[in-house]
């Protein structure tokens, strides 16, 4: 794990853009210390591992859900979730949207875009989010807020395929920001970039990364 000087490194070489540290399969304890560092952005995968590592941290994480949502696991996280990066479906939004209701409060999300041919990557196509946006009235979910966009590139070691993936995702930004997405404020986040690519990203604009094994080392269990 990153000692306190080579955390506030990383932090300064990031720049503008945030550090989501990836919690995932890490000790309480690890997490903590990254917490008495004063790192406060935190991303987990899995539904059942958010609600867990939020019962047992301080209140004031914000926590991020970087993996697939499903439907139905969207009311364990919707009373305090801070940020949903993986909105994949017109039907999780509203989902999204009832939920955040129930609680009075409202969601931020990001759009989540397929920009790797990987078949274990998922999200929006970027015709269907443009259809879909076409069809449905974003401004009638009250209880939801669009941030931005995020995309996983390939894992690969070629460094032209995965700057050619963001770029997708950057141009994705600039004709979503055409639609109705034109009138909102808050679309400005790209969360692009993981350990083995993160500085890829940042040259290329990322205002969010979401690293793991850059701030733990290898998964505790």
């Amino acid at each position: 794990m990153l000692s306190h000087t080579e955390y506030h490194q990383l932090i300064e070489e990031l720049d503008k853009s945030t550090l989501v540290a990836v919690s995932k399969r890490q000790e309480i304890d690890r997490l903590q210390l990254l917490y008495d560092y004063g790192h406060r952005d935190y991303g987990e995968n899995r539904v059942q591992a958010l609600v867990e590592r939020h019962a047992e941290l301080p209140r004031d994480i914000h926590w991020h859900l970087i993996g697939q949502l499903q439907r139905n696991k969207v009311k364990y996280i919707a009373e305090w979730i801070h940020l949903i990066h993986s909105v994949d479906s017109w039907k999780l939004l509203q989902e999204i949207d009832k939920q955040a209701a129930k609680h009075d409060r409202v969601i931020d999300f990001l759009f989540q875009i397929k920009i790797s041919d990987e078949e274990s990557k998922s999200g929006y196509d970027l015709s269907q989010l443009q259809s879909d946006l076409s069809t449905h009235d974003l401004s009638a979910l009250h209880h939801v807020r669009c941030r931005g966009l995020m995309g996983m590139a390939s894992f690969t070691q070629d460094e032209q395929q995965i700057r050619s993936e963001y770029q997708r995702l950057i141009e994705a930004k600039r004709e979503l920001s055409q639609t109705e997405l034109s009138e909102c404020q808050s679309f400005t986040e790209l969360s692009m970039g993981m350990s083995g690519d993160y500085k890829i990203a940042v040259e290329m604009g990322s205002t969010m990364v979401r690293i793991g094994s850059g701030v733990f080392g290898q998964r505790t269990y």
